[in-house]
């Protein structure tokens, strides 16, 4: 839309920064830099400012306040603030622990802001001023970033939010710009438009997109400006251009789109997108661009997290509404955040006995800020405030379907703590396996799995006294706790093994799970998992040694001892084998032949197999 609501062209960002300081008491401006400092901010703390072009209010100056930014230097409607305002700034913020600029990956913004920080160190002995570059965007491809790098969209407000949050605590300079690049680097976003915005002061134009069509990738800067007016800038170069990845027609579903935007976020295997391996636990920004309606933000919102439960992506916050506009563009944005799983290690340069981990993050984003940009957002996953109708279907369910019982539902417990110990136990050498021949994850995935099974014995929500049920909560949990690959693969194992349990008790009219119960079940169990996996022996996977266990057992049924070994003695036998399925499949063949070590997933199941052997056999013994 070309009309806009103003005074003059070349005042509306001084007019509109003004505004924001009479509504928020706790801000001066200095209209001569358009620069918007809070008040009263703390000398004795590390100080955080940003700034860039305006147009995409609120950022930047609307999260100035406590807890979050100390100041903010607004250039004109899509222009970078020049180095002498930016200076000036940080004349004004001197600060006994130091300032640190967060700064967007745009051409202009990182040359103003890093030659005011250069001319600063000119006159300075100190290190008292830093800057952290956020590059968050995934759909400008590596190969064609190469030089101007990935553009700073979005994500730039999270950066904001933990580092103003951590100096607020009075963390030192160096701990605030280690938890700033961690955030920074751990992030990707991609936004979407129905069409560009106008600038006030610039000459309408035609749509720039079909009536049907929509934009993928673009960013939040622009194309339709042709000419200069007043101080607004126009003289675009190819990056602010902002042209999108491409066009579709007609437009998507919000489902079909918001899968498009977040498999570009999340898929790892994509050589020029794939900046980061989503398969954890996330946060989730949905950004309005300036013109999409609240309702369709809300279903944005929705599909988004659907998708991400899909792809076993665990959201640990969602945050939603309007961060980084552009202008009045119809469209949005999806950031996640790629939490990490441990620590993070501070750089050799300092030391700090803060943790940089998940719960530093989630503390520093939940954190109490006056900033008036910043959005409420619920303190917890999202999906723990939704209706438990399905829960109560799934319950409902489990007490209508009554499988077999243990023969001795104590050693059935005893088997299983046993093997989920040593599965804990075994995290470092497991993980050390699949760092050399993987990905890193498996042991701390398998542990997680473990201990969220763990945790629901202790809580007596694993039946001791339905094998059936017994199987179904265990698939439950590890569905939820391990996530990935392995965690689908072992939810549908168990879930394979619950039906096929029932169904063997069903053909030998069996009221308890005996030998013969267990081993027809867990050979209805290995078909189901071949239906999702095209894995098969020898593969250098998980299914090597649960095949040899179960095809031994289900031969001879009475002869366990054999079975136990041939599993375990196939899990060690995968340190000999080609990968053909498996990340260990992406892996130099003869890098993994001269580390001599078997396949991660093989060695879980090892330690399974061993756990439920070392507790029969003191069983026996007893």
């Amino acid at each position: 839309m070309s009309k806009h609501i103003i005074n003059e062209p070349k005042q509306v960002v001084t007019d509109a920064l003004v505004g924001l300081t009479l509504s928020n008491a706790a801000t001066s401006l200095d209209p001569t830099t358009n620069t918007l400092y809070l008040r009263d901010f703390k000398k004795e703390n590390v100080l955080i400012m940003c700034g860039g072009g305006s147009g995409h209010e609120p950022a930047h100056a609307a999260f100035v306040g406590d807890g979050m930014l100390s100041c903010a230097v607004s250039g004109q409607v899509f222009a970078s603030p020049n180095s002498k305002q930016i200076e000036k700034a940080l004349v004004k913020l001197s600060s006994a622990k130091g300032t640190l600029m967060v700064v967007k990956c745009y051409t202009g913004d990182v040359l103003q802001f890093g030659l005011a920080r250069e001319r600063w160190s000119a006159s300075h002995t100190d290190d008292s001023v830093r800057m952290v570059i956020v590059g968050d965007d995934v759909a400008v491809p590596r190969s064609q970033g190469v030089l101007t790098g990935r553009r700073g969209l979005a994500g730039t407000v999270l950066v904001y939010k933990v580092a103003g949050a951590l100096a607020a605590s009075g963390a030192s300079l160096d701990e605030v710009e280690h938890l700033a690049q961690i955030v920074a680097s751990r992030t990707g976003t991609i936004g979407v438009g129905l069409d560009h915005c106008h600038v006030p002061g610039t000459a309408a134009s035609e749509s720039y997109l079909g009536a049907d069509e929509v934009e993928i990738g673009m960013g939040i800067v622009s194309d339709e400006l042709s000419s200069r007016s007043g101080t607004i800038n126009t003289d675009f170069d190819l990056q602010h251009n902002e042209p999108g990845v491409r066009k579709v027609s007609p437009i998507p579903t919000a489902s079909k789109l918001v899968d498009e935007l977040v498999t570009t976020i999340t898929d790892a295997n994509d050589k020029e997108r794939g900046f980061l391996d989503f398969k954890h636990e996330v946060i989730l920004l949905v950004n309005n661009l300036g013109g999409l309606p609240e309702l369709e933000l809300a279903i944005v919102v929705k599909e988004a997290c659907l998708n991400l439960a899909s792809k076993r992506i665990k959201v640990e916050r969602v945050i939603s509404g309007s961060f980084v506009s552009s202008l009045s563009l119809p469209g949005f944005s999806i950031s996640l955040v790629l939490l990490p799983r441990e620590a993070v290690p501070t750089p050799i340069a300092f030391t700090s006995k803060l943790s940089f981990d998940k719960e530093l993050i989630l503390y520093t984003l939940d954190a109490p800020t006056e900033a008036p940009g910043w959005r409420w957002h619920y303190k917890g996953r999202p999906e723990s405030h939704l209706e438990d109708k399905d829960e109560k279907v799934k319950a409902a369910t489990s007490d209508v379907i009554k499988g077999p019982a243990p023969t001795d539902p104590k050693l059935f417990l005893s088997c299983l703590e046993l093997a989920l110990k040593r599965v804990v136990a075994a995290e470092p050498e497991i993980t050390r396996f699949d760092t050399i021949a993987g990905d890193g994850d498996a042991g701390l995935t398998l542990k997680a799995g473990a201990e969220g099974v763990q945790a629901k014995l202790e809580l007596d929500q694993i039946s001791s006294e339905d094998v059936v049920a017994a199987t179904l909560q265990i698939a439950e949990v590890v569905d939820v706790e391990m996530g990935g690959t392995s965690g689908g693969l072992y939810s549908i194992f168990f879930s394979g093994l619950s039906k096929g349990l029932l169904q063997a008790a069903s053909e030998r009219q069996a009221d308890t799970a005996t030998a013969e119960v267990w081993a027809r079940g867990l050979e209805l169990a290995l078909n189901t998992l071949y239906v999702y996996t095209r894995a098969r022996p020898p593969s250098r996977t998980l299914v090597d040694p649960l095949a040899a266990f179960i095809l031994n057992f289900a031969a001879f049924p009475e002869k366990l001892d054999k079975a136990f070994a041939a599993g375990i003695l196939a899990a060690d036998t995968t340190r000999f084998l080609d990968a053909t399925a498996g990340r260990a499949a992406y892996i130099d063949a003869e890098k993994i032949h001269l580390a001599n070590v078997p396949d991660a997933g093989a060695a879980g199941v090892s330690q399974i197999l061993e756990g439920i052997r070392d507790a029969l056999a003191g069983h026996t013994s007893s």
